[in-house]
């Protein structure tokens, strides 16, 4: 009884986060979040960034929860894979944001910045993690330059985000 619990939750999760995505050809909503990159305090704009290459935004349940501390280190380990193809990785969640500091340099490997997000913007990207929920769900938005969404991955299993990342990245023919 107590696997087909876990089991349905993991489907939940996983399903309700996906059936809302922004699409791919959608406009991404600019944002400004706080947050910390090497646990020194950060302050991000979408459309600056935008302005150097594309971002990879990964959004994530709450720092400090092994799913998510997995998902950060994976991307960390693969941030110069990223880099050659001219992206900024980053980390959004709206869970446990009383921790980035520590999260960003334990799990982040001071590699990329992690921010903190509000409602509004859970609401732009259809992140929520549920229905009323107030975290964030498991979902990677590959956004161009001409911010354009150009992929969106959502599921509740943390490996698959960073591999997918860097293919969406490959077709759009960014530098390797």
């Amino acid at each position: 009884m107590r696997r087909f619990l876990i089991a349905s939750a993991a489907a939940l999760l996983t399903a309700s986060t996906a059936m809302a995505d922004l699409e791919a050809g959608d406009a991404a909503p600019d944002f400004t979040v706080d947050g910390y990159q090497a646990g020194e305090a950060q302050t991000f704009t979408l459309s600056e960034a935008l302005e150097s290459g594309p971002v990879v935004a990964f959004f994530f349940p709450a720092a400090f929860t092994s799913g998510c501390e997995a998902q950060a280190a994976n991307f960390a380990e693969n941030i110069e894979q990223f880099e050659a193809l001219g992206a900024q990785v980053i980390g959004l969640t709206a869970g446990n944001v009383d921790r980035l500091s520590d999260f960003s340099t334990q799990h982040c490997a001071d590699a990329f910045p992690v921010f903190a997000v509000n409602d509004q913007m859970i609401s732009d990207y259809d992140a929520r993690m549920r229905p009323g929920g107030n975290w964030t769900g498991r979902i990677t938005y590959v956004i161009d330059q001409d911010s354009t969404i150009a992929y969106h991955y959502a599921d509740g299993n943390p490996y698959p985000h960073v591999d997918n990342s860097l293919e969406a990245l490959r077709a759009m023919g960014g530098a390797d």
